[in-house]
């Protein structure tokens, strides 16, 4: 059962996936979200965070499951690819509805 139908009163920005939500986390999945993966490099330009700032918003998203980071060497180089999980895919689904939701209701 998830938390909606456990309160079906609550306002869905109640709902929102704190995680999720962040804006330096919310750009990372976004992009995640239309790519097959991405590496570091990539992630940084688009989102203009530093790499002090990408691995850590990409450990906490890790550590939650939503997305698989594979380390590997190329020409003695660490390189590392990023991909949203499925689990990761179905909870940024979650948000986007949710925001959809809650934006749509506004008045113009």
């Amino acid at each position: 059962m998830n938390a909606k139908q456990d309160h079906p009163d609550k306002h869905p920005l109640a709902e929102l996936d704190r995680l999720i939500h962040a804006p330096a986390r919310l750009m990372v999945l976004t992009y995640l979200y239309v790519v097959e993966s991405a590496d570091y490099i990539f992630l940084m330009q688009l989102t203009g965070l530093t790499w002090g700032n990408i691995s850590t918003h990409l450990s906490k998203l890790e550590d939650a499951g939503y997305v698989k980071i594979e380390k590997k060497f190329i020409e003695k180089k660490s390189h590392s690819m990023v991909h949203l999980t499925p689990k990761g895919r179905q909870a940024f689904m979650e948000y986007k509805t949710s925001m959809q939701q809650v934006l749509g209701e506004l008045p113009d």
